[in-house]
């Protein structure tokens, strides 16, 4: 199975998160490509996914499966060349949530791949998913949580696609995203520029990226997204599954909590490896 994903370096935690639950849970094998770039000209600490990070990701994976295998990609250079000083490169987000766009740019990108958000967890295994058949279908999403209410029915959250890589090359799908993306600024630029270059997309059940209950038997992909809570009053909220105490404290929890004993430790090992140059797979 192929999985997209996409930061710099200050989503390792995200990434070491998400790929325990996901190896803790899969036993197929998993093909892990990992977009990044330097962009310090917008703020100093947007550098790319270091070496050593990839390096102890991939031990990681592989030591729950020999044949797991993670892959960094640089794509400055055709982010530069495409999303450079555009309307919406200070968008509500980071830049780097862009980089998924360029997915058909990139030749070593698999005709079939999951796209995954950085703060998702898998609490199912994701062959369940990765299985569904997208051929007739540039992509296939979960309607967004607050999106599908206020601003159309079939408004997709962008924070999982599993993506037909040959469908959205014949219809350039991300092509035209690109294009909006460079010359109209947009409220939730990747997202909307998905959502209205879209030709052909399968709407999947609430279960392959669910946006709010935690805890749910049925759920395959959780995401700790930015999300509306009415008590004591109404605010919202944007804690990740690697801010264990708030997962527990505020988001009442549980269901991770093997995994995220894991991660605790392997962040662990991972600080002290670096700080003595032993990092290797």
């Amino acid at each position: 199975m192929n999985l997209l994903l996409c930061g710099n370096k200050k989503v390792f935690d995200g990434v070491l998160t998400q790929l325990i639950s996901i190896t803790n849970r899969t036993k197929e094998s998993i093909n892990v490509y990992i977009f990044t770039a330097s962009i310090t000209r917008i703020k100093p600490d947007y550098t790319a996914i270091e070496d050593e990070q990839i390096e102890f990701l991939n031990k990681v994976v592989k030591s729950k499966n020999p044949d797991n295998n993670v892959k960094k990609i640089d794509v400055t250079e055709l982010y530069e060349e495409n999303f450079g000083h555009c309307k919406n490169e200070k968008a509500y987000c980071t830049p780097y949530t862009l980089l998924r766009l360029l997915a058909d740019l990139v030749p070593e990108i698999p005709e079939k791949i999951l796209y995954l958000d950085i703060d998702m967890m898998a609490a199912d295994d994701i062959k369940k998913l990765y299985d569904v058949d997208v051929t007739d279908y540039e992509y296939a999403a979960v309607r967004e949580k607050y999106g599908c209410i206020f601003i159309w029915p079939d408004y997709i959250n962008a924070g999982m696609l599993l993506f037909n890589m040959n469908k959205i090359r014949e219809t350039k799908l991300l092509e035209k995203a690109r294009d909006l993306i460079k010359n109209k600024k947009m409220l939730f630029a990747d997202q909307d520029a998905i959502y209205r270059s879209t030709t052909k997309k399968l709407l999947l059940p609430r279960i392959y990226n669910e946006q709010s209950k935690f805890n749910k038997k049925d759920t395959v992909i959780c995401h700790f997204c930015k999300r509306l809570l009415w008590r004591p009053y109404p605010h919202t909220e944007n804690f990740k599954q690697w801010n264990v105490d708030e997962v527990h404290s505020v988001l009442k929890c549980y269901a991770f909590d093997e995994d995220l004993n894991e991660y605790i430790k392997l962040k662990k090992e991972y600080e002290i490896l670096n700080k003595k140059g032993k990092i290797n797979v």
